[in-house]
């Protein structure tokens, strides 16, 4: 949508809005007008500075950018049900009455079920995923590996969510921590609230982390640098990390991401380069993939990669997991869950945190716990979602 068409709408909108709410109080349609100035200001700044020109904080996030969000996704639906309604009702010279109506409910079911999707997010569960592995050394039957993905951590997250993330991972005692992708926000700045939350996590073969697409947006230099410089775990980018039992040997490779396609300068190598990120893997090592995007399954599955533990998609946030649908499958072919092709298993986390605004329905916030176990075929099972405690506040 161009700016000119994105202006009309709005100004259709509250218009219609206006309409609506005229004469239902004293200086009603003053109130729709100022509050749609200020609901679509921030847009408006974000766009004249083509980002933040400051480094937004907590309450600038959650008092600010969220109601924004929370707005313009309501605004169609409202505009929409208002305009129907009073299409419906003009026939029998009810239009404004109706038109009210129909506005006032699907403002009220929106509002519900933006709250359902709010108490979603703070429910984390956990999951078990048992990848069957042909030719896995014996010495390696059963190593485990904690998952968590697309955090989007920022000062605005919960810290009581994040101490339950991290309570959950270190309960299970994983053999490695594997972070794929999306830690952070918006910004570079972001990875001080990343380690402030959970830069404690340890593991006793590593704690891995691969950038995702909204690492690179926030500008991939400096959030590395800020990684490398604020944590002990490995970032891998291109890379593998190799793990030695005896004369046994498992790689864990991580790629860049494919947003980094579009970045220039030194931050360019943050794109994915799968055939870099093979090239230091011991001839006859087993190989798992930490890919953020699905997208890069193919391409490791062709190079014999056994297992890949992707994120990205969040599952569109909105799933319905007993039928295997989720938002994100109308636009993806590997969108949610476990994936076989031959000897090589994909897993899709939902993610842990969220992105835009606190908003999860059957696409729960997870912590993963992939096991790896020897086999004479292929196989990725995965079970259920458990509850993990209580809601956070």
């Amino acid at each position: 949508m161009t700016l000119p068409r994105f202006l009309a709408y709005l100004v259709v909108c509250w218009t219609t809005v206006a309409l609506l709410a005229r004469g239902l109080f004293p200086g009603a349609a003053i109130a729709v007008a100022a509050f749609a100035v200020l609901s679509t200001a921030p847009l408006a700044a974000f766009l004249r500075w083509r980002g933040w020109p400051f480094y937004p904080g907590a309450a600038f996030r959650l008092f600010v950018v969220r109601p924004f969000w929370y707005v313009q996704l309501l605004l169609p639906v409202v505009t929409g049900a208002g305009l129907a309604g009073a299409l419906l009702g003009l026939p029998f010279g009810r239009g404004l009455l109706v038109g009210r109506a129909l506005a006032a409910i699907a403002l009220g079911v929106g509002a519900a079920v933006l709250l359902a999707g709010y108490l979603g997010s703070r429910r984390l569960v956990e999951r078990r995923v048992e990848a069957m592995v042909p030719g896995l050394p014996r010495e390696f039957d059963g190593l485990t590996i904690a998952q968590v993905s697309d955090l989007h951590i920022g000062p605005h997250t919960s810290r009581s969510f994040l101490r339950r993330v991290r309570d959950t991972v270190t309960r299970h005692a994983p053999d490695v921590v594997a972070v794929t992708g999306d830690l952070i926000d918006d910004r570079a700045e972001d990875v001080a609230a990343y380690a402030a939350a959970l830069g404690a996590l340890r593991a006793p073969d590593g704690v891995l982390m691969i950038p995702g697409n909204h690492d690179v947006y926030a500008g991939w230099e400096a959030v590395e640098h800020n990684l490398r410089t604020a944590l002990e775990g490995r970032v891998l980018v291109n890379d593998a990390h190799v793990l030695r039992r005896g004369d046994a040997t498992l790689a864990l490779v991580g790629t860049g991401d494919p947003a980094g396609r579009g970045v220039r300068g030194a931050g360019s190598r943050v794109a994915p380069d799968v055939d870099r990120a093979l090239s230091t893997v011991p001839h006859g090592a087993t190989v798992v993939a930490l890919a953020h995007n699905p997208a890069l399954w193919p391409a490791l599955a062709q190079r014999g990669v056994a297992l890949t533990l992707s994120g990205h998609t969040h599952w569109g946030q909105l799933a319905i997991p007993r039928f295997g649908w989720s938002l994100a499958s109308v636009f993806l072919p590997h969108a949610m869950g476990g994936h076989q092709e031959r000897d090589s298993l994909l897993y899709i986390s939902p993610g842990t945190g969220y992105w835009g605004i606190p908003f999860r329905i059957g696409a729960l916030p997870e912590v993963t716990v992939v096991t790896l176990r020897r086999a004479e075929s292929a196989a990725v099972r995965v079970g259920p979602a458990r509850a993990v405690g209580c809601r956070a506040a």
